[in-house]
């Protein structure tokens, strides 16, 4: 009698399609911010984007830092959930995961872009004072990596088997969209006060992104990442240091000349 539980070797090939997939849309999502960083240059604000350009490469950017952290939970999610579906089946929950993720990430954009480019208005509005702008967007970013509503969304985001054991409890319609938009939240809960500092750095600053993306993946899958998050809770208050006594070493506080 032939068993429901997929083989190793079925597993194998899942969990490796679903890394290989994830880390291939991770890189294109890369090379399209870089290219889009060239053509556009880095500057305070929203650039002059209007919303929707602006939604389109926020999701781009957050496909390229997050993919390789969602990983693990996005593949214990599709072979806990689907024992004995064909491939077709689990390559489609995995799509619809990912739709669910960045639906998060996109809604965070959207407050993402009001709170960007009133950063922007106020930097050109009194532009004697982005020092204090910056210092206090990194003392709210530093704080945040000692807060409990860090360690909540952290330890969910570092947990995909308790992560996975609460999503089988998700019923009706749509499961792996909305298990996907759940997680994507908990991330963004997790992460919003990383990305707040492409705003002091500028938003297209790929070298802060890459160095962004490394922290996020180490926070969520080293065994040391809670301890990491204090270190760089740390590094965020000392930058505030630098952002109120040296501002013109931050792009995103200088005044943006965009069209």
């Amino acid at each position: 009698m032939s068993s429901a539980l997929p083989n190793r070797s079925v597993d194998l090939r899942q969990a490796t399609w679903a890394w290989s997939t994830l880390f291939l849309l991770a890189l294109l999502a890369w090379i399209c911010t870089i290219a889009q960083a060239r053509a556009m240059g880095n500057g305070s604000g929203t650039m002059g984007m209007p919303m929707g350009a602006f939604l389109l490469m926020w999701i781009v950017m957050m496909a390229a830092m997050m993919f390789p952290a969602i990983a693990p939970v996005a593949i214990l999610w599709s072979r806990g959930i689907v024992l004995s579906a064909s491939a077709q089946s689990h390559t489609w929950r995995i799509i619809l995961f990912v739709a669910g993720y960045l639906l998060a990430w996109g809604a965070i954009g959207v407050i993402a872009y009001f709170a960007f480019g009133a950063f922007g208005n106020a930097i050109s509005r009194f532009p004697n004072s982005a020092n204090y702008f910056g210092a206090s967007v990194f003392a709210v970013a530093g704080i945040f990596q000692f807060t409990r509503l860090k360690d909540i969304c952290l330890r969910h985001c570092r947990s995909p088997l308790s992560a996975l054991a609460h999503y089988t409890a998700f019923r009706g319609p749509a499961i792996d969209l909305r298990v996907g938009l759940h997680h994507g939240l908990y991330c963004g809960g997790c992460c919003w006060g990383l990305m707040l500092v492409l705003v002091v750095v500028g938003v297209m600053n790929i070298a802060i992104m890459a160095a962004l993306t490394a922290v996020i993946l180490l926070e969520k899958l080293s065994p040391s990442g809670p301890f990491l998050a204090r270190v760089v809770g740390l590094v965020m208050l000392v930058l505030a240091g630098f952002a109120f006594f040296a501002p013109q070493l931050f792009p995103g506080l200088h005044v943006c000349v965009c069209p």
